[in-house]
Protein backbone atom coordinates (compact mmCIF):
# COMPACT_ATOMS: atom_id res chain seq x y z
CA UNK A 1 0.00 0.00 0.00
CA UNK A 2 0.90 3.28 -0.65
CA UNK A 3 2.37 5.99 1.71
CA UNK A 4 -1.02 8.29 3.21
CA UNK A 5 -1.24 11.08 2.07
CA UNK A 6 0.74 10.75 -1.25
CA UNK A 7 0.32 13.26 -3.58
CA UNK A 8 -0.21 12.36 -7.34
CA UNK A 9 -1.03 14.13 -10.78
CA UNK A 10 -3.37 11.39 -11.61
CA UNK A 11 -5.34 8.63 -9.90
CA UNK A 12 -6.03 5.84 -12.77
CA UNK A 13 -9.11 3.92 -11.34
CA UNK A 14 -9.20 0.13 -12.96
CA UNK A 15 -6.52 -2.58 -14.37
CA UNK A 16 -7.85 -3.16 -17.45
CA UNK A 17 -6.31 -2.50 -20.95
CA UNK A 18 -8.04 0.88 -21.08
CA UNK A 19 -6.52 1.87 -17.57
CA UNK A 20 -2.65 0.51 -17.66
CA UNK A 21 -2.65 2.36 -21.28
CA UNK A 22 -3.87 5.13 -19.92
CA UNK A 23 -1.07 4.81 -16.84
CA UNK A 24 1.65 4.38 -19.14
CA UNK A 25 1.03 6.94 -21.39
CA UNK A 26 0.95 9.46 -18.44
CA UNK A 27 3.83 8.42 -16.91
CA UNK A 28 5.72 8.59 -20.13
CA UNK A 29 4.59 12.49 -20.50
CA UNK A 30 6.57 12.95 -17.03
CA UNK A 31 2.81 12.76 -15.23
CA UNK A 32 3.04 10.95 -11.23
CA UNK A 33 0.69 8.40 -11.42
CA UNK A 34 -1.57 5.73 -9.64
CA UNK A 35 -2.88 2.98 -11.15
CA UNK A 36 -5.06 0.76 -8.78
CA UNK A 37 -7.17 -2.25 -9.37
CA UNK A 38 -9.51 -3.93 -7.10
CA UNK A 39 -8.49 -7.69 -8.25
CA UNK A 40 -5.54 -8.95 -10.49
CA UNK A 41 -4.34 -6.58 -13.86
CA UNK A 42 -6.36 -7.64 -16.02
CA UNK A 43 -9.14 -10.08 -14.59
CA UNK A 44 -12.18 -9.20 -16.16
CA UNK A 45 -13.04 -8.51 -19.25
CA UNK A 46 -9.76 -7.74 -20.59
CA UNK A 47 -8.84 -11.03 -20.34
CA UNK A 48 -11.62 -12.73 -22.02
CA UNK A 49 -12.20 -10.94 -25.10
CA UNK A 50 -11.69 -12.64 -28.68
CA UNK A 51 -8.35 -11.91 -28.14
CA UNK A 52 -7.95 -10.47 -31.86
CA UNK A 53 -6.13 -7.04 -32.96
CA UNK A 54 -8.68 -6.29 -36.09
CA UNK A 55 -10.52 -3.42 -37.47
CA UNK A 56 -13.54 -4.87 -36.99
CA UNK A 57 -14.88 -6.22 -40.71
CA UNK A 58 -18.51 -6.41 -39.17
CA UNK A 59 -18.63 -2.39 -38.09
CA UNK A 60 -18.35 -1.39 -41.55
CA UNK A 61 -22.22 -3.12 -41.98
CA UNK A 62 -23.00 -0.85 -38.92
CA UNK A 63 -21.31 2.58 -40.92
CA UNK A 64 -18.78 2.78 -38.23
CA UNK A 65 -16.00 3.61 -41.05
CA UNK A 66 -14.43 6.23 -38.64
CA UNK A 67 -13.76 3.35 -35.76
CA UNK A 68 -12.37 0.68 -38.83
CA UNK A 69 -10.25 3.36 -39.88
CA UNK A 70 -8.91 4.08 -36.56
CA UNK A 71 -8.72 0.37 -35.84
CA UNK A 72 -6.94 -0.89 -39.22
CA UNK A 73 -4.41 1.88 -38.26
CA UNK A 74 -3.78 0.49 -34.52
CA UNK A 75 -3.35 -2.62 -35.78
CA UNK A 76 0.01 -1.63 -37.58
CA UNK A 77 1.09 0.47 -34.98
CA UNK A 78 0.44 -2.31 -32.27
CA UNK A 79 2.17 -5.21 -34.55
CA UNK A 80 5.64 -3.36 -34.68
CA UNK A 81 5.14 -2.42 -30.92
CA UNK A 82 4.96 -6.31 -29.89
CA UNK A 83 5.34 -9.07 -32.07
CA UNK A 84 6.22 -11.20 -29.25
CA UNK A 85 2.30 -11.05 -28.27
CA UNK A 86 0.56 -9.81 -31.36
CA UNK A 87 1.00 -11.65 -34.76
CA UNK A 88 -0.89 -11.61 -38.10
CA UNK A 89 -3.35 -14.60 -38.57
CA UNK A 90 -5.82 -15.18 -41.94
CA UNK A 91 -9.35 -15.37 -41.63
CA UNK A 92 -11.52 -17.42 -44.14
CA UNK A 93 -15.36 -16.08 -44.60
CA UNK A 94 -17.10 -18.81 -46.35
CA UNK A 95 -19.74 -17.47 -48.88
CA UNK A 96 -23.36 -18.03 -47.85
CA UNK A 97 -25.34 -16.74 -50.38
CA UNK A 98 -28.42 -16.18 -48.47
CA UNK A 99 -27.22 -13.82 -46.24
CA UNK A 100 -25.04 -11.50 -47.69
CA UNK A 101 -24.09 -10.97 -51.32
CA UNK A 102 -21.09 -11.21 -52.84
CA UNK A 103 -20.80 -7.52 -53.97
CA UNK A 104 -21.12 -6.90 -50.53
CA UNK A 105 -18.86 -8.60 -48.85
CA UNK A 106 -15.72 -7.56 -51.76
CA UNK A 107 -17.13 -3.85 -51.22
CA UNK A 108 -16.61 -4.44 -47.34
CA UNK A 109 -12.84 -5.92 -48.33
CA UNK A 110 -12.18 -3.28 -50.54
CA UNK A 111 -12.73 -0.99 -47.70
CA UNK A 112 -11.24 -3.17 -45.37
CA UNK A 113 -7.76 -2.97 -46.97
CA UNK A 114 -7.79 0.13 -48.12
CA UNK A 115 -9.27 2.41 -45.15
CA UNK A 116 -6.24 2.05 -42.83
CA UNK A 117 -3.68 2.47 -44.77
CA UNK A 118 -2.01 -1.35 -44.58
CA UNK A 119 1.04 -1.85 -44.88
CA UNK A 120 2.46 -5.01 -43.31
CA UNK A 121 -0.40 -7.24 -43.89
CA UNK A 122 -1.64 -9.13 -47.14
CA UNK A 123 -4.98 -7.77 -48.86
CA UNK A 124 -7.76 -10.02 -49.14
CA UNK A 125 -8.86 -12.36 -51.94
CA UNK A 126 -11.56 -14.65 -52.89
CA UNK A 127 -10.95 -18.57 -52.27
CA UNK A 128 -12.04 -21.34 -53.66
CA UNK A 129 -12.62 -23.77 -50.87
CA UNK A 130 -12.02 -26.65 -52.81
CA UNK A 131 -8.54 -26.30 -53.41
CA UNK A 132 -7.41 -24.65 -50.90
CA UNK A 133 -6.90 -26.12 -46.42
CA UNK A 134 -9.61 -23.97 -45.14
CA UNK A 135 -12.08 -25.65 -47.35
CA UNK A 136 -11.13 -29.23 -46.04
CA UNK A 137 -12.98 -29.04 -42.24
CA UNK A 138 -16.16 -27.43 -44.22
CA UNK A 139 -19.01 -29.05 -45.12
CA UNK A 140 -19.30 -29.24 -48.93
CA UNK A 141 -21.62 -27.18 -49.94
CA UNK A 142 -19.88 -24.63 -48.95
CA UNK A 143 -17.57 -23.86 -52.03
CA UNK A 144 -16.68 -20.55 -52.24
CA UNK A 145 -15.03 -17.54 -49.60
CA UNK A 146 -13.07 -14.72 -48.83
CA UNK A 147 -9.39 -14.46 -46.99
CA UNK A 148 -8.61 -11.22 -45.34
CA UNK A 149 -6.10 -10.66 -43.07
CA UNK A 150 -6.21 -9.64 -39.28
CA UNK A 151 -3.76 -9.86 -36.01
CA UNK A 152 -4.25 -12.15 -33.11
CA UNK A 153 -3.40 -11.05 -29.13
CA UNK A 154 -2.11 -12.50 -26.41
CA UNK A 155 -4.92 -10.04 -24.44
CA UNK A 156 -4.24 -10.41 -20.68
CA UNK A 157 -0.39 -10.04 -21.11
CA UNK A 158 -0.95 -7.10 -23.44
CA UNK A 159 -2.60 -5.53 -20.10
CA UNK A 160 0.29 -6.53 -18.19
CA UNK A 161 2.52 -4.98 -20.26
CA UNK A 162 1.19 -1.66 -20.67
CA UNK A 163 1.40 -1.79 -16.97
CA UNK A 164 4.79 -2.64 -16.34
CA UNK A 165 5.69 0.21 -18.68
CA UNK A 166 3.65 2.89 -16.65
CA UNK A 167 5.62 0.81 -13.58
CA UNK A 168 9.34 1.40 -15.36
CA UNK A 169 8.35 4.86 -16.21
CA UNK A 170 7.54 5.92 -12.64
CA UNK A 171 3.98 4.93 -11.87
CA UNK A 172 2.53 3.05 -8.77
CA UNK A 173 0.81 -0.04 -9.83
CA UNK A 174 -1.12 -1.15 -7.12
CA UNK A 175 -3.23 -4.68 -7.57
CA UNK A 176 -5.72 -6.09 -5.05
CA UNK A 177 -6.48 -2.56 -4.51
CA UNK A 178 -9.74 -0.46 -4.16
CA UNK A 179 -10.84 3.20 -4.57
CA UNK A 180 -13.43 2.71 -1.98
CA UNK A 181 -14.44 7.20 -1.78
CA UNK A 182 -13.61 9.54 -3.77
CA UNK A 183 -13.94 13.43 -2.69
CA UNK A 184 -13.25 16.23 -4.83
CA UNK A 185 -11.77 19.49 -2.46
CA UNK A 186 -11.67 22.23 -4.95
CA UNK A 187 -8.50 21.51 -7.46
CA UNK A 188 -7.64 18.36 -5.83
CA UNK A 189 -9.16 14.64 -5.25
CA UNK A 190 -9.09 12.90 -2.49
CA UNK A 191 -8.93 9.59 -2.78
CA UNK A 192 -9.60 6.77 -0.28
CA UNK A 193 -7.93 2.92 -0.85
CA UNK A 194 -8.34 -0.74 0.47
CA UNK A 195 -6.02 -3.56 0.31
CA UNK A 196 -8.31 -6.09 -0.40
CA UNK A 197 -6.38 -9.09 1.61
CA UNK A 198 -5.13 -7.16 4.42
CA UNK A 199 -8.33 -4.55 4.97
CA UNK A 200 -5.30 -1.25 5.34
CA UNK A 201 -6.93 1.76 3.95
CA UNK A 202 -4.30 4.49 3.52
CA UNK A 203 -5.45 8.21 1.45
CA UNK A 204 -3.58 9.55 -1.63
CA UNK A 205 -4.07 13.38 -3.13
CA UNK A 206 -4.09 13.53 -6.63
CA UNK A 207 -5.16 16.65 -9.38
CA UNK A 208 -7.06 14.25 -11.49
CA UNK A 209 -8.47 11.16 -11.91
CA UNK A 210 -9.76 8.89 -13.95
CA UNK A 211 -12.70 6.51 -14.29
CA UNK A 212 -11.35 3.39 -16.15
CA UNK A 213 -13.37 0.94 -14.46
CA UNK A 214 -14.95 -0.82 -16.87
CA UNK A 215 -18.24 -2.68 -16.19
CA UNK A 216 -18.29 -1.18 -12.87
CA UNK A 217 -17.94 2.72 -14.75
CA UNK A 218 -21.54 3.44 -13.60
CA UNK A 219 -21.22 1.50 -9.81
CA UNK A 220 -17.97 3.71 -9.43
CA UNK A 221 -19.76 7.39 -10.45
CA UNK A 222 -22.32 6.80 -8.21
CA UNK A 223 -21.29 4.87 -5.23
CA UNK A 224 -17.65 6.08 -4.88
CA UNK A 225 -17.77 10.00 -6.57
CA UNK A 226 -21.39 10.38 -5.97
CA UNK A 227 -22.06 11.36 -9.40
CA UNK A 228 -24.63 9.72 -11.52
CA UNK A 229 -23.62 8.33 -14.88
CA UNK A 230 -27.27 10.12 -16.26
CA UNK A 231 -26.36 13.69 -15.17
CA UNK A 232 -24.77 14.10 -18.37
CA UNK A 233 -27.35 11.29 -20.65
CA UNK A 234 -24.11 8.86 -20.96
CA UNK A 235 -25.27 5.59 -20.37
CA UNK A 236 -23.10 2.35 -20.66
CA UNK A 237 -24.50 -0.87 -21.82
CA UNK A 238 -23.23 -3.87 -20.26
CA UNK A 239 -22.61 -6.79 -23.21
CA UNK A 240 -22.10 -10.42 -22.23
CA UNK A 241 -19.77 -12.34 -24.75
CA UNK A 242 -18.99 -15.73 -24.15
CA UNK A 243 -16.29 -18.34 -25.82
CA UNK A 244 -15.87 -22.12 -26.00
CA UNK A 245 -12.12 -23.90 -26.34
CA UNK A 246 -12.67 -27.25 -27.59
CA UNK A 247 -9.85 -29.75 -29.22
CA UNK A 248 -8.42 -28.47 -32.26
CA UNK A 249 -10.67 -28.93 -35.32
CA UNK A 250 -8.54 -28.39 -37.88
CA UNK A 251 -4.90 -28.78 -38.85
CA UNK A 252 -4.26 -25.07 -40.75
CA UNK A 253 -3.12 -22.18 -39.16
CA UNK A 254 -5.78 -20.36 -40.84
CA UNK A 255 -9.00 -18.87 -38.59
CA UNK A 256 -13.01 -18.85 -39.75
CA UNK A 257 -14.96 -15.75 -39.74
CA UNK A 258 -18.62 -17.38 -39.91
CA UNK A 259 -21.93 -15.76 -40.53
CA UNK A 260 -25.25 -16.74 -39.05
CA UNK A 261 -29.03 -16.63 -39.88
CA UNK A 262 -29.54 -13.73 -36.82
CA UNK A 263 -26.38 -11.48 -38.87
CA UNK A 264 -24.04 -12.39 -36.00
CA UNK A 265 -20.88 -13.23 -36.91
CA UNK A 266 -18.62 -16.33 -35.12
CA UNK A 267 -14.98 -16.26 -35.10
CA UNK A 268 -13.01 -19.86 -35.05
CA UNK A 269 -9.23 -19.57 -34.30
CA UNK A 270 -6.78 -22.08 -33.84
CA UNK A 271 -5.74 -21.68 -30.06
CA UNK A 272 -2.70 -22.85 -27.86
CA UNK A 273 -1.97 -25.07 -30.37
CA UNK A 274 -4.01 -28.12 -29.47
CA UNK A 275 -7.53 -26.65 -29.24
CA UNK A 276 -10.06 -24.46 -30.95
CA UNK A 277 -11.40 -21.21 -29.88
CA UNK A 278 -15.37 -20.13 -30.86
CA UNK A 279 -16.50 -17.26 -30.43
CA UNK A 280 -18.58 -15.46 -29.00
CA UNK A 281 -21.97 -14.23 -28.18
CA UNK A 282 -23.51 -10.97 -27.82
CA UNK A 283 -25.97 -10.68 -25.07
CA UNK A 284 -27.27 -7.90 -22.87
CA UNK A 285 -26.72 -8.06 -19.80
CA UNK A 286 -27.67 -7.33 -16.35
CA UNK A 287 -26.34 -8.73 -12.70
CA UNK A 288 -23.10 -8.21 -11.12
CA UNK A 289 -19.72 -8.60 -13.83
CA UNK A 290 -17.92 -10.77 -11.36
CA UNK A 291 -20.26 -13.31 -11.60
CA UNK A 292 -20.05 -14.66 -14.90
CA UNK A 293 -20.41 -17.32 -16.86
CA UNK A 294 -21.28 -19.25 -19.90
CA UNK A 295 -25.29 -20.23 -20.18
CA UNK A 296 -26.51 -23.73 -22.09
CA UNK A 297 -28.11 -21.33 -24.56
CA UNK A 298 -25.50 -19.53 -25.77
CA UNK A 299 -22.73 -22.77 -25.75
CA UNK A 300 -26.15 -24.47 -28.07
CA UNK A 301 -26.02 -21.64 -29.94
CA UNK A 302 -22.16 -21.49 -30.81
CA UNK A 303 -22.08 -25.39 -31.18
CA UNK A 304 -24.72 -25.13 -33.47
CA UNK A 305 -22.96 -22.36 -35.66
CA UNK A 306 -20.01 -25.02 -35.66
CA UNK A 307 -22.17 -27.97 -36.73
CA UNK A 308 -23.76 -25.63 -39.49
CA UNK A 309 -20.26 -24.94 -41.32
CA UNK A 310 -17.82 -28.13 -40.16
CA UNK A 311 -18.04 -31.44 -41.21
CA UNK A 312 -16.96 -32.58 -38.02
CA UNK A 313 -20.26 -32.02 -35.41
CA UNK A 314 -19.74 -30.89 -31.35
CA UNK A 315 -21.04 -30.99 -28.16
CA UNK A 316 -21.47 -29.48 -25.21
CA UNK A 317 -19.32 -32.58 -23.98
CA UNK A 318 -16.33 -31.54 -26.20
CA UNK A 319 -15.86 -28.45 -24.47
CA UNK A 320 -12.58 -27.97 -22.70
CA UNK A 321 -12.94 -25.06 -21.49
CA UNK A 322 -15.10 -21.73 -21.65
CA UNK A 323 -15.18 -18.19 -20.58
CA UNK A 324 -17.14 -15.18 -20.72
CA UNK A 325 -16.85 -11.50 -20.26
CA UNK A 326 -18.63 -8.67 -20.06
CA UNK A 327 -18.22 -5.63 -22.53
CA UNK A 328 -18.90 -1.68 -20.63
CA UNK A 329 -20.08 -0.22 -24.29
CA UNK A 330 -21.14 3.38 -24.95
CA UNK A 331 -25.05 3.06 -25.17
CA UNK A 332 -26.18 4.41 -28.55
CA UNK A 333 -29.39 3.75 -27.98
CA UNK A 334 -29.27 0.26 -30.67
CA UNK A 335 -31.98 -2.47 -30.31
CA UNK A 336 -29.47 -5.50 -30.80
CA UNK A 337 -26.67 -5.81 -28.61
CA UNK A 338 -24.25 -7.03 -31.33
CA UNK A 339 -24.90 -3.47 -33.31
CA UNK A 340 -23.86 -1.23 -29.89
CA UNK A 341 -20.99 0.66 -31.11
CA UNK A 342 -17.58 -0.68 -30.23
CA UNK A 343 -16.06 2.94 -30.19
CA UNK A 344 -15.28 4.96 -26.95
CA UNK A 345 -16.67 7.94 -25.67
CA UNK A 346 -14.76 10.21 -22.94
CA UNK A 347 -16.69 11.81 -20.39
CA UNK A 348 -14.83 15.16 -18.15
CA UNK A 349 -16.32 16.35 -15.56
CA UNK A 350 -14.20 19.56 -14.33
CA UNK A 351 -16.46 22.61 -13.94
CA UNK A 352 -15.63 25.60 -12.67
CA UNK A 353 -11.95 24.93 -12.58
CA UNK A 354 -12.46 21.90 -10.19
CA UNK A 355 -9.98 18.73 -9.79
CA UNK A 356 -11.07 17.13 -13.52
CA UNK A 357 -12.89 13.79 -13.26
CA UNK A 358 -12.91 12.06 -17.09
CA UNK A 359 -15.06 8.64 -16.91
CA UNK A 360 -14.38 6.33 -19.96
CA UNK A 361 -17.82 4.79 -21.56
CA UNK A 362 -16.65 1.81 -23.91
CA UNK A 363 -13.82 0.98 -26.18
CA UNK A 364 -12.33 -2.07 -27.37
CA UNK A 365 -8.89 -3.56 -27.19
CA UNK A 366 -7.94 -2.81 -29.94
CA UNK A 367 -8.10 1.17 -29.99
CA UNK A 368 -6.56 1.47 -26.30
CA UNK A 369 -3.41 3.67 -27.16
CA UNK A 370 -5.61 6.17 -28.88
CA UNK A 371 -8.10 6.14 -25.97
CA UNK A 372 -5.41 7.04 -23.64
CA UNK A 373 -3.84 9.59 -25.91
CA UNK A 374 -7.39 11.35 -26.64
CA UNK A 375 -7.65 10.93 -22.41
CA UNK A 376 -4.16 12.93 -22.23
CA UNK A 377 -5.39 15.51 -24.70
CA UNK A 378 -8.38 16.05 -22.64
CA UNK A 379 -6.57 16.56 -19.53
CA UNK A 380 -3.64 18.23 -20.55
CA UNK A 381 -5.15 21.48 -19.91
CA UNK A 382 -6.79 21.20 -16.82
CA UNK A 383 -3.03 19.30 -15.37
CA UNK A 384 -1.06 21.83 -17.93
CA UNK A 385 0.46 19.02 -19.48
CA UNK A 386 2.80 20.18 -22.58
CA UNK A 387 4.31 16.55 -23.26
CA UNK A 388 3.91 15.25 -26.84
CA UNK A 389 1.82 11.96 -27.24
CA UNK A 390 4.58 8.89 -27.62
CA UNK A 391 3.25 5.89 -27.60
CA UNK A 392 2.97 5.18 -31.42
CA UNK A 393 6.60 4.63 -31.73
CA UNK A 394 8.10 3.00 -28.62
CA UNK A 395 7.72 -0.57 -27.82
CA UNK A 396 6.14 -2.28 -25.66
CA UNK A 397 8.39 -4.24 -22.68
CA UNK A 398 9.81 -7.27 -24.60
CA UNK A 399 8.80 -5.78 -27.64
CA UNK A 400 12.33 -4.13 -29.04
CA UNK A 401 12.63 -6.83 -31.81
CA UNK A 402 14.84 -6.33 -34.48
CA UNK A 403 12.37 -4.89 -37.39
CA UNK A 404 10.03 -6.37 -35.43
CA UNK A 405 10.38 -9.77 -37.15
CA UNK A 406 9.45 -12.23 -34.49
CA UNK A 407 10.58 -15.50 -36.48
CA UNK A 408 14.44 -14.04 -37.30
CA UNK A 409 14.67 -13.24 -33.53
CA UNK A 410 13.35 -16.47 -32.71
CA UNK A 411 15.79 -18.55 -34.91
CA UNK A 412 18.81 -16.68 -33.17
CA UNK A 413 17.83 -17.58 -29.52
CA UNK A 414 18.32 -21.24 -30.20
CA UNK A 415 22.20 -20.31 -30.41
CA UNK A 416 21.72 -18.27 -26.98
CA UNK A 417 19.78 -20.92 -25.23
CA UNK A 418 20.78 -24.26 -26.63
CA UNK A 419 19.94 -26.25 -23.60
CA UNK A 420 15.91 -25.17 -23.64
CA UNK A 421 13.72 -27.24 -25.21
CA UNK A 422 12.21 -25.92 -28.77
CA UNK A 423 8.63 -25.57 -27.03
CA UNK A 424 10.13 -23.94 -23.87
CA UNK A 425 12.17 -21.37 -25.97
CA UNK A 426 9.08 -20.97 -28.05
CA UNK A 427 6.95 -20.06 -25.42
CA UNK A 428 9.35 -17.42 -23.37
CA UNK A 429 10.03 -15.82 -26.65
CA UNK A 430 6.18 -15.18 -27.24
CA UNK A 431 5.57 -14.80 -24.02
CA UNK A 432 8.20 -12.55 -22.90
CA UNK A 433 9.96 -11.38 -25.97
CA UNK A 434 13.25 -9.92 -25.24
CA UNK A 435 12.42 -9.80 -21.31
CA UNK A 436 13.06 -13.80 -21.44
CA UNK A 437 16.85 -12.74 -20.68
CA UNK A 438 15.55 -11.76 -17.39
CA UNK A 439 14.01 -14.40 -16.52
CA UNK A 440 16.35 -17.18 -17.57
CA UNK A 441 19.59 -14.73 -16.34
CA UNK A 442 22.44 -16.36 -16.31
CA UNK A 443 21.24 -20.05 -16.33
CA UNK A 444 23.22 -22.65 -18.32
CA UNK A 445 21.22 -26.02 -17.86
CA UNK A 446 17.46 -26.23 -16.57
CA UNK A 447 18.27 -27.20 -13.40
CA UNK A 448 19.52 -23.29 -13.35
CA UNK A 449 15.76 -22.58 -13.76
CA UNK A 450 15.06 -23.74 -10.45
CA UNK A 451 12.43 -26.16 -9.27
CA UNK A 452 10.38 -27.61 -12.30
CA UNK A 453 7.00 -28.14 -10.88
CA UNK A 454 5.34 -29.51 -13.82
CA UNK A 455 4.53 -29.67 -17.44
CA UNK A 456 7.72 -26.80 -18.10
CA UNK A 457 6.80 -24.60 -14.66
CA UNK A 458 9.86 -23.70 -13.78
CA UNK A 459 10.26 -22.04 -10.28
CA UNK A 460 12.26 -19.14 -12.18
CA UNK A 461 9.42 -18.04 -14.23
CA UNK A 462 7.56 -17.71 -11.29
CA UNK A 463 9.88 -15.77 -9.40
CA UNK A 464 9.86 -13.32 -12.80
CA UNK A 465 6.23 -13.10 -12.22
CA UNK A 466 6.19 -11.61 -8.81
CA UNK A 467 9.08 -9.80 -9.35
CA UNK A 468 8.19 -7.73 -12.29
CA UNK A 469 4.27 -8.49 -13.36
CA UNK A 470 2.31 -8.74 -10.09
CA UNK A 471 1.49 -12.47 -9.86
CA UNK A 472 0.17 -13.75 -6.37
CA UNK A 473 -1.32 -16.78 -6.91
CA UNK A 474 -1.57 -19.90 -9.27
CA UNK A 475 -4.43 -18.13 -11.65
CA UNK A 476 -2.83 -15.01 -11.72
CA UNK A 477 0.30 -17.18 -13.43
CA UNK A 478 -1.11 -19.77 -15.24
CA UNK A 479 -4.16 -17.76 -16.79
CA UNK A 480 -3.56 -14.53 -16.92
CA UNK A 481 0.66 -14.39 -17.75
CA UNK A 482 1.82 -17.36 -19.14
CA UNK A 483 -1.47 -18.53 -20.72
CA UNK A 484 -0.67 -22.64 -19.09
CA UNK A 485 -3.96 -23.30 -17.83
CA UNK A 486 -5.14 -25.50 -20.48
CA UNK A 487 -1.83 -27.50 -20.47
CA UNK A 488 -0.51 -28.63 -16.94
CA UNK A 489 -2.21 -31.35 -15.16
CA UNK A 490 -4.50 -30.93 -12.17
CA UNK A 491 -1.18 -32.42 -10.15
CA UNK A 492 0.86 -29.43 -11.14
CA UNK A 493 -1.31 -26.66 -11.06
CA UNK A 494 -1.51 -27.94 -7.19
CA UNK A 495 1.84 -27.73 -6.94
CA UNK A 496 1.96 -23.98 -8.40
CA UNK A 497 -0.47 -23.14 -6.08
CA UNK A 498 1.38 -24.50 -2.96
CA UNK A 499 4.47 -23.01 -4.15
CA UNK A 500 2.31 -19.73 -4.04
CA UNK A 501 0.78 -20.39 -0.30
CA UNK A 502 4.64 -21.07 0.58
CA UNK A 503 5.98 -18.20 -0.23
CA UNK A 504 2.63 -16.19 1.26
CA UNK A 505 0.78 -13.50 -0.27
CA UNK A 506 3.37 -10.74 -1.59
CA UNK A 507 3.51 -7.42 -0.60
CA UNK A 508 3.28 -4.66 -3.64
CA UNK A 509 6.06 -4.89 -5.55
CA UNK A 510 7.04 -0.78 -5.69
CA UNK A 511 9.86 -1.34 -7.42
CA UNK A 512 11.70 1.70 -9.15
CA UNK A 513 12.03 2.73 -11.97
CA UNK A 514 15.68 1.48 -11.57
CA UNK A 515 14.95 -1.61 -10.70
CA UNK A 516 12.37 -2.34 -13.26
CA UNK A 517 14.93 -1.18 -16.09
CA UNK A 518 17.37 -4.22 -14.73
CA UNK A 519 14.71 -6.66 -16.34
CA UNK A 520 15.34 -4.94 -20.05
Amino acid sequence: MTNENSSYDLVVVGGGINGAGIARDAAGRGLRVLLCERDDIAAHTSSASTKLIHGGLRYLEHYEFSLVRKALREREVLLKAAPHIIWPMRFVMPHTRSLRPRWMIRAGLFLYDHLGGRSRLPGSRSVKLAFDPAGQPLRPEFTDGFAYSDCWVQDSRLVVLNALDAAERGAEVLTHTACVGARRDDDLWTVALQDQHSGANCSVRARALVNAAGPWVSRFLESVTGRSEHADGKHVRLVKGSHLVVPRLFEHDQAYLLQNDDRRVIFVIPYEHDYTLIGTTDETFEGDPRSLSISDAETEYLCDTINHYFKRAITPADVVWSYAGVRPLYDDAAADASAVTRDYVLDLDADGGQAPLLSVFGGKITTYRTLAEDVLAQLAGPLGLTARPWTATEALPGGDIPAADFDAWLAGLANDYPFLPPDLLWRYARNYGTRMRALVGEAQSLTDLGEHLGDGMYTAELDYLIRYEWARTADDALWRRSRMGLHVSEATRQAIDAWFSQRGAPEQQGLSREAHQAAR
